[in-house]
C-alpha cells in the first residue's frame, strides 16, 4: 500500500513539475536544468525519509526529531500541491475541450497564444494565456495554505493559552466551594521538537497553582517510547489534591500493533501504564477517587477510552460508578467527547461533568469568547469548550500537543483552569 501510495505521489509531482515548466518557458536550458536538479533531489530526500521515518527503530539517537522534520516538509509539501492540482485540472480540460473543437470542426484553429488574445492583459506587458494565468494562479494559490501552516508551525504550535471556566455545581460541598483544578489534554509527545517550548506550558500551568488537575488521554502517539524525552517535564505537574489521568485512543497502541493482543502490544500498554506512575499521575481506568477536604468528599472517575464510530469502547462506566452514589458530586475523565452524548447523558444522569479531549479543535479554525469554528464540528458535535444540557456539563479541552499538522493556525494549544463554585 506505501510503494503504491508512493508511485501516485511521485506522479503527481512529475505533473505538477511538466505544469511549472510550461509557464517559464523562456527559462534559459543551464536554469532549468538547475530547477530540475533542486526538485528531484527534494522530492528523492522527501520520499527516502518518509520510508525511514515510517521504518526507522525508534532507539536511534534523535528519531524522534528527524521524523517531525521529514514529516513537516511532507506536509506542507503535499498540501500545496493539492491546492495547485484543481487549477492545473481546469487547465488540461480547457485544453481537452480545444483539441476536441478542433478535430471536430477541422479548421485551422490558431495557437492557444492566439486563442486568449482577448483575455484581459497588463498594461505594461504581452497578453498572458490562459494556460500560463491558471497554473500562475494555482501557485499564488498553493503559497497561501503555505505561509498559513507556516507560521502555524512556527507559532502556534507551542503557543499555550490559558483557559479560565467557571463551573457552578448545586450539590458542591461548602469545603470545595471556590477550589481551583487544572486540566490538560492530548499530549501526543511523539510530535513535539521543542523540550523548552514544552516546559514552558508546564511552567504555565503550575504558576496557576491548581489543587488538584486532570489529563484527559493521548500522552503519545503510538508507543511509550514517545516519553523517554519528555517523562521528566511532565513529571513536574503536581497538585496538593493530586493528578488524576486516563487513557486515550492513542495510548493503547492500536495504530503501531493494530487492534489484536500481541506480546509486544501487552508490553507497550505496560510500559505506559508506569510512565503515569512514574510522573506520579493517578492513572484511572474504570475506577474513581474520593477527594477529601475538611471532612467533605467529591468524586473524581476515570475510564479507559470509549468512543463512537471507528474508535475502541475500552471504557466500562459500570465499574467507575460502583460505590459512587454517596458522593454529591462526581467529576468524570473520558477522552472522548462523543462519550458524553453516547452514553452519559442517556444512562448516567449523576454524572455532573465531563472532562475530554480527543478533537484537537483540528488544530485549525477560529476561537473567540462568543464564537468558535473549526472544520471538526461537522463530526463532533461537542468539540471545543463548555456544554451544558440540563443538569450535566461537558468540557472539551482542544489540546496540549498537536498530531500530524505540527502546528495550529487559530486553535491554540490549551491549559484549562476551572473554579468551581457552589450554585
Amino acid at each position: 500500500m506505501l510503494i503504491i501510495l508512493s508511485v501516485f505521489l511521485l506522479a503527481f509531482d512529475y505533473y505538477c513539475f511538466k505544469a511549472i515548466l510550461s509557464v517559464f518557458k523562456n527559462w534559459k536550458p543551464r536554469t532549468k536544468k538547475l530547477f530540475s536538479i533542486i526538485w528531484w533531489t527534494y522530492t528523492a530526500i522527501l520520499v527516502v525519509g518518509v520510508f525511514a521515518a515510517i521504518f526507522m527503530p525508534s532507539y536511534i539517537p534523535l528519531y524522534l526529531s528527524m521524523r517531525s522534520i521529514i514529516m513537516v516538509a511532507f506536509f506542507l509539501t503535499v498540501v500545496c500541491k493539492l491546492v495547485m492540482l484543481p487549477f492545473l485540472l481546469v487547465d488540461d480540460l480547457r485544453r481537452g475541450i480545444i483539441a476536441l473543437s478542433r478535430s471536430s470542426n477541422k479548421k485551422d484553429i490558431p495557437l492557444a497564444k492566439d486563442e486568449t488574445a482577448n483575455l484581459v492583459a497588463e498594461t505594461t506587458g504581452p497578453p498572458i494565456s490562459r494556460s500560463s494565468f491558471l497554473i500562475k494562479a494555482g501557485m499564488v494559490t498553493a503559497a497561501i495554505p503555505l505561509s498559513s501552516l507556516s507560521w502555524g508551525i512556527i507559532s502556534g504550535a507551542y503557543d499555550y493559552k490559558i483557559k479560565r471556566r467557571t463551573l457552578i455545581l448545586p450539590n458542591l460541598p461548602k469545603a470545595f466551594d471556590g477550589i481551583k483544578m487544572g486540566q490538560i489534554s492530548d499530549v501526543h509527545s511523539g510530535s513535539f521538537y521543542n523540550r523548552k517550548a514544552v516546559l514552558g506550558g508546564v511552567e504555565m500551568l503550575l504558576g496557576e497553582k491548581p489543587d488538584f488537575v486532570f489529563f484527559t488521554g493521548d500522552l503519545v502517539n503510538n508507543v511509550a517510547t514517545e516519553m523517554r524525552d519528555y517523562q521528566d517535564i511532565f513529571s513536574k505537574v503536581k497538585a496538593p489534591l493530586g493528578v488524576y489521568s486516563t487513557l486515550g485512543n492513542h495510548d493503547y497502541g492500536d495504530y503501531q500493533f493494530g487492534r489484536e493482543s500481541s506480546p509486544a502490544k501487552t508490553k507497550n500498554l505496560k510500559d505506559l501504564i508506569a510512565t503515569h506512575k512514574v510522573m506520579g499521575w493517578d492513572l484511572l481506568m474504570n475506577e474513581h477517587r474520593r477527594l477529601k477536604v475538611e471532612g467533605e468528599e467529591i468524586g473524581v472517575l476515570g475510564i479507559e477510552n470509549w468512543g463512537m464510530g471507528r474508535f475502541p469502547k475500552y471504557g466500562r462506566m459500570d465499574l467507575a460508578v460502583k460505590n459512587t452514589d454517596d458522593l454529591p458530586v462526581k467529576l468524570l475523565l473520558s477522552h472522548d467527547p462523543s462519550h458524553w452524548r453516547g452514553q452519559v447523558l442517556t444512562d448516567y444522569p449523576q454524572i455532573d461533568v465531563m472532562f475530554s479531549g480527543h478533537t484537537h479543535g483540528m488544530q485549525f479554525g477560529v476561537r473567540m469568547e462568543q464564537y468558535q469554528w473549526s472544520p471538526v464540528q461537522y463530526l463532533y458535535k461537542e468539540w471545543a469548550g463548555l456544554y451544558r444540557e440540563q443538569n450535566q456539563q461537558l468540557y472539551v479541552n482542544v489540546g496540549y500537543g498537536f498530531l500530524g499538522y505540527p502546528g495550529r493556525v487559530g486553535i491554540l494549544p490549551e491549559i484549562t483552569i476551572f473554579e468551581l463554585k457552589r450554585a
